[in-house]
């Protein structure tokens, strides 16, 4: 059955073929089209047409259509979450309560605690449970707009364990109908066993995890933590060229506590997306440009969420918009660090904390959350052909109401694939 929605007061982010782009950038950021009195219609999952209502009146109405009221609300493309670590079997409130009594982030991994102490209570969950909370995270944040969703392994730090993880992963891609990306994020953190010898680890998530990994084709794309204390940028480039030889795009964490090289690798190494980016140096900025200047660079995400509760320094998204890059905006949903799957919120954070104009926000969270996904062929904005993910919005004053609330749930219904 096809369905129309009406009347929609707004409707952001609307891409003709004259006007597509796969990514926005610099100024564009905040020049996407914006359609008034306007209506939708989507059919079979996808898009169908789109225009304002003038233009409906004038034309044929398919009969048997299933009617929408969008009257005083908003349509945008539903969120892309291009960064999360949602497979864990245990939150660790207990850790945030050691950190609100004094304790650094780096004093509780140092006592076994963050990766290493996920990655133990992984090691005995099974994946009839590690998926029914997947499902439940999953679930929740689609009440906040997020359709589509990438998950990292990286809390089993074994092959059994990493494996297990990504394969609730494939298994959750079968439960929901939202579209799932897996990534093999096996250099987390360097496990005990390895008594702090990365390049021990390293070797054997190279020749032993990514193998198997891509032979059972449990991954899509392929991450490490590259900072100090756990990976170098020359871990970075062997990963790199491992899983460019088995055809998995690279994703790398970079420059969230210190800038000590890992940008630059991630860069020589074509990395399909940088992710933190919460220390940059003048230098850094400097190099993304260059790797822009001469067509798509890796997308730099920035995970807001993650500052908010490590109360640490914002991605500095002004400074590279107007630098000419683009920038998305993730989650990074994990249980140490960023324990909320809600992009509403990450979406003020940007406009409150990093000072992004409420569309830049919405181009990061949508459409260059898709390249940093290589899936803006699919989603990411309004147009014809691309799968029905959308937010209806409750009646709002315009699109700056959403971020302006923040800590509000202004979504009335999210639609994954038309539904």
């Amino acid at each position: 059955m096809r369905t129309r929605i009406e009347n929609l007061q707004g409707m952001a982010l609307v891409q003709d073929e004259a006007h597509e782009h796969a990514y926005l950038r610099g100024a564009d950021m905040d020049s996407a089209f914006v359609l008034n009195n306007a209506f939708i219609e989507m059919e079979a999952g996808k898009i169908k047409e789109f225009g304002t209502m003038s233009d409906l009146a004038s034309s044929l109405k398919t009969p048997g259509t299933r009617i929408i009221d969008g009257r005083d609300r908003w349509i945008l493309p539903a969120f892309i979450d291009s960064h999360t670590h949602l497979v864990y079997a245990k939150e660790r409130s207990g850790e945030f309560d050691l950190r609100m009594r004094g304790a650094t982030y780096a004093e509780i991994a140092a006592q076994g605690g963050g990766i290493l102490h996920s990655a133990a209570a992984l090691e005995h969950m099974s994946e009839d449970r590690l998926l029914e909370g997947l499902l439940d995270r999953l679930a929740q944040a689609r009440t906040t707009g997020t359709a589509a969703v990438e998950i990292k392994s990286g809390y089993g730090l074994t092959v059994e364990a990493e494996c297990k993880m990504l394969r609730v992963i494939q298994r959750a891609k079968a439960a929901t109908r939202q579209p799932l990306f897996a990534t093999f994020l096996g250099a987390h953190a360097v496990p005990s066993r390895h008594h702090g010898n990365k390049d021990a680890y390293m070797q054997e998530v190279i020749t032993e995890m990514l193998p198997r990994v891509a032979q059972e084709g449990l991954a899509d794309f392929v991450d490490i933590f590259c900072e100090e204390g756990y990976f170098a940028p020359h871990h970075l480039l062997a990963l790199a060229n491992a899983s460019m030889q088995l055809g998995l795009p690279l994703k790398a964490h970079v420059n969230q506590f210190t800038s000590t090289g890992g940008l630059q690798a991630a860069i020589q190494a074509k990395a399909l997306s940088v992710d933190h980016l919460e220390v940059l140096t003048k230098e850094d900025i400097q190099d993304l440009q260059q790797a822009w200047t001469h067509g798509k660079g890796p997308m730099p995400v920035a995970l807001p969420g993650c500052s908010l509760f490590l109360d640490i320094p914002y991605t500095p998204g002004r400074a590279l918009i107007d630098a000419g890059l683009p920038l998305a905006i993730a989650s990074d949903c994990n249980p140490g660090s960023a324990p909320s799957t809600n992009l509403m919120l990450c979406w003020s954070l940007a406009c409150h904390q990093m000072k992004l104009t409420p569309m830049e926000g919405l181009v990061g969270l949508t459409l260059n959350n898709a390249a940093a996904l290589n899936a803006s062929d699919r989603m990411g904005s309004i147009a014809i052909g691309k799968e029905a993910h959308l937010i209806l919005t409750k009646p709002i004053q315009g699109l700056a109401s959403l971020p302006y609330h923040f800590g509000e749930n202004l979504i009335e219904r999210t639609f994954v694939f038309g539904q």
